[in-house]
């Protein structure tokens, strides 16, 4: 393989897991550790990567960033985004982790009394000047590609809350359960699932069927889940029998604010 060839191979590698370790790229590069330690000394100094002890991180400009992510199925996010919203009562304890999905759900609970935890940078943002919203920032490793805090910090930051309701986004669903779009950010929701009473998963029908990258967690983590009118009586069906509360939003019902 030529050198460009590997080290493209190698920066592939890290944006699709957030984080890699030098043994894994060492086995999938096919090449030795001293090799793969140049070849990251390089991508640092181009600015794609952050080597830390052990592997290295991705901070390059990604493929597909939170803004050009956010106009996918967009009608349907923000349905899902309403009905997801309207299942928060006043008084309650969430967690919501990053998506842009579930910062729409965070823009329809502006004005009520809330305790919210959070991962993403774009929901703090949204919500840190709610004079009814006591929120806590979940810090962790900041992931350029989603805007929300990863890693061993955010985890055991997690570990000493306790929330009524986790309000979760997935990269696809299967019968096998929930995956997510790489390791490190599947740790991180792992740590959430843990502390919540009740998972509720919020997705657009397109990713019904479909895996990513890395498994989750299996279907019976979750207690809901709220999906658009495209879901079909197959997955209706697999829901139900992994005893899972499917709530369907019909309709967009956009709040001024957000139109404007």
């Amino acid at each position: 393989m030529l050198l460009d060839q590997r080290r493209q191979q190698i920066l592939s590698l890290i944006e699709q897991l957030g984080f890699a370790s030098l043994t894994e790229l060492v086995e999938r590069a096919g090449v030795s550790e001293s090799t793969v330690r140049r070849d990251l000394e390089q991508l640092e100094r181009l600015g794609q990567v952050r080597r830390t002890r052990g592997g290295a991180a991705y901070v390059g400009e990604s493929i597909s960033n939170f803004d050009d992510r956010s106009t996918q199925s967009r009608p349907e996010k923000l349905a899902v985004a309403q009905a997801a919203a309207d299942l928060v009562q006043p008084g309650d304890s969430i967690l919501l982790d990053g998506g842009t999905t579930t910062l729409e759900v965070a823009r329809r609970l502006i004005g009520k009394p809330l305790q919210v935890a959070t991962n993403s940078l774009p929901v703090v943002n949204l919500l840190a000047n709610q004079p009814q919203i006591e929120l806590l920032m979940i810090g962790g490793y900041l992931y350029p590609k989603t805007g929300v805090a990863l890693g061993p910090l955010a985890q055991a930051a997690l570990q000493t809350i306790r929330v009524r309701r986790l309000i979760m986004s997935v990269g696809g669903i299967t019968p096998r359960g929930l995956f997510n779009s790489n390791t490190l950010l599947v740790d991180t929701e792992r740590a959430m699932l843990d502390v919540a009473d009740e998972v509720i998963v919020v997705t657009d029908s397109s990713k019904l069927g479909h895996s990513a990258l890395a498994h989750l967690c299996e279907l019976s983590r979750v207690h809901r889940l709220v999906v658009d009118a495209g879901i079909t009586a197959e997955w209706k069906q697999i829901l139900a029998e992994a005893g899972i509360d499917v709530l369907i939003a019909e309709g967009t019902r956009v709040p001024a604010a957000v139109q404007a």
